[in-house]
């Protein structure tokens, strides 16, 4: 399995995977629910910085 070096989409994928969880499963992570859209911030900002 190769992992990507790319930082931003590295980040994306996490969001997509946890997002897919919490909408498809009803899963619900609580007080840190404020840890997706602050994952989406960031993977958006490191794509655009080509990191």
């Amino acid at each position: 399995m190769n992992i990507t070096k790319n930082r931003g989409l590295l980040v994306l994928a996490i969001y997509l995977i946890i997002s897919g969880f919490m909408g498809a499963f009803g899963v619900t992570l609580g007080a840190l629910s404020i840890l997706v859209p602050i994952l989406a911030i960031v993977a958006g900002v490191l794509l655009l910085m080509g990191l």
